[in-house]
């Protein structure tokens, strides 16, 4: 029998200039705050084409782990950095709408890492973690702020109690798992019947997380979150039921 032969695949230039700086990264070579060398320096280095680089280096700005500054000044030029909470948004917000995960999952997943925050908060945020959430409590409660804006403080305040947890996966996670549903929670807000009593009872249970953080009482937070969280999200499951 004869061998059946199958073409070799090769991987597109700019996908071995990224395994290139992978590796130097997983080595402890390349740190956050570090600069690349310029790229008519670094592509024929690496002997690839400029384009090939700047393709990569797209990437990788992409997934929040470099930032470009175009121009001549000392500022100029790439640098890695971490930034993952906006780039596993934008991913997380992608495949929810591709339908990679459903309402349900997102909802679970929320109540676990919000449950989890909440918790370690009551035990490991400071006092400066606490104000900032607390002067953004105090802007929701303010007459004029409309309802996107709420939006953006709400997710905001949830964002914070995480990181406040003391467990930054735990935050960037909380943060890219809000994010991607913002514009589906955005739209039940603005369909709300009563908008004024929307807004007032979720600043109340806001409220009362808060002070029970800062009381260190963490099941009652993380309870009262799960609550908080399926009372809205939840009723945007029932709706796709």
């Amino acid at each position: 029998m004869p061998v059946e032969w199958q073409p070799v695949r090769q991987s597109r230039t700019h996908e071995l200039v990224l395994q290139s700086i992978e590796e130097r990264v997983f080595a402890g070579e390349l740190k956050a705050g570090d600069r690349l060398p310029p790229e008519r320096e670094l592509a024929p280095v690496l002997g690839v084409s400029r384009s090939a680089l700047r393709e990569a280096l797209r990437v990788l700005e992409t997934i929040g782990v470099l930032v470009a500054q175009p121009g001549r000044g000392p500022d100029a030029g790439a640098r890695i950095v971490r930034n993952p909470d906006g780039a596993l948004g934008r991913l997380l917000r992608l495949h929810f709408a591709l339908g990679s995960y459903s309402l349900e999952d997102v909802l679970e997943a929320r109540v676990v890492l919000e449950r989890s925050s909440f918790e370690a908060a009551a035990t490991h945020a400071s006092a400066e973690d606490l104000d900032e959430a607390e002067q953004l409590l105090v802007r929701m409660a303010e007459p004029d702020v409309g309802v996107a804006e709420f939006n953006d403080l709400d997710t905001r305040f949830h964002v914070q109690m995480a990181r406040s947890s003391g467990n930054e996966l735990t935050s960037t996670l909380t943060s890219a798992v809000r994010e991607s549903v913002r514009p589906l929670i955005l739209r039940a807000l603005e369909e709300a019947a009563d908008w004024p009593s929307t807004a007032a009872g979720l600043n109340a249970e806001h409220t009362e997380l808060l002070r029970l953080v800062r009381a260190g009482k963490g099941a009652k937070a993380a309870g009262l979150a799960e609550r908080h969280i399926r009372s809205l999200h939840g009723t945007l499951v029932d709706e796709k039921s």
